[in-house]
């Protein structure tokens, strides 16, 4: 068993006081016994507002200073933030702690709902997973959800969970896209999917931009055989549990497929 934090909160415009929210959330899911603290993508700064003034490079002071708090409490934690990448910046998870110290760059942006994420962000193309206490974890980002080889192509790495920040966009429809979505990634893959999601600002009482990709709640864990596992509301509220890595094996042999798969 691994145990797994999911900080459903909402981002400000202010990276200096989501650091703040970083530290206490991250205590307080220590405190509940994770290995394992996963927070929202955008977790340094929301959408919405000018991002490249903000991004700073993995070995950045900010990242640093998460990189501190993950060893504090001897947990990994993986937070979405922004690295500088000439005029756009990249959506970044940094994954630290534990001895690691280093980033996943978003692969599939969001140029989609009337989003284009392209204009400012650039994307990455490595897949990546880490280990922990014998577990690999492959990581995703948000719209990444909707590509099922990105998903299959880390339970060939060797992961049996993968973690998934994301700021899922507001809109007719949208929740039951996610829940769909996440649920269908764990099947296809035999996977534990993690959806970790910003708060809905409405049920946090903050005003954001309404045309951004701010959040939703609803930070959803799927088991390898697509069940929810557990489920969050709207509001701002810490998920801690459980996974269990042979499930994913057990999923894979039921289902075939990897095994069967006959397109790459």
């Amino acid at each position: 068993m691994l145990r797994i934090a999911l900080c459903q909160l909402t981002s400000s415009a202010d990276p200096a006081e989501n650091l703040t929210l970083i530290r206490d959330w991250t205590a307080k899911a220590a405190g509940e016994g994770a290995r394992v603290v996963v927070f929202p993508e955008a977790a340094m700064a929301r959408f919405g507002v000018k991002l490249a003034p903000l991004a700073e490079p993995v070995d950045g002071p900010w990242a640093s200073a998460v990189g501190e708090i993950a060893r504090e409490h001897d947990v990994l934690v993986v937070a979405g933030m922004f690295t500088p990448d000439g005029e756009r910046v990249r959506n970044t998870l940094l994954i630290t702690g534990l001895g690691e110290h280093r980033g996943y760059d978003k692969i599939h942006l969001y140029d989609a709902f009337g989003f284009r994420e392209s204009d400012t962000v650039a994307g990455g193309s490595e897949v990546v997973t880490v280990d922990v206490d014998g577990v690999t974890l492959g990581v995703a980002t948000c719209y990444d959800v909707r590509f099922p080889e990105l998903f299959q192509a880390l339970a060939k790495a060797g992961a049996s969970a993968v973690l998934l920040p994301t700021s899922w966009g507001a809109g007719e429809g949208k929740r039951d896209q996610w829940e769909v979505l996440v649920r269908a990634r764990a099947l296809d893959s035999g996977n534990w999917v993690l959806g970790c999601g910003q708060a809905d600002p409405k049920a946090a009482g903050v005003e954001v931009n309404p045309k951004a990709p701010t959040g939703i709640g609803f930070s959803t864990v799927a088991d390898p055989f697509g069940r929810v596992h557990a489920q969050l509301g709207a509001a701002p509220e810490l998920l801690v549990t459980d996974i269990d890595p042979s499930v994913a094996a057990k999923s894979r042999t039921a289902t075939g497929v990897l095994a069967n798969r006959r397109l790459s």
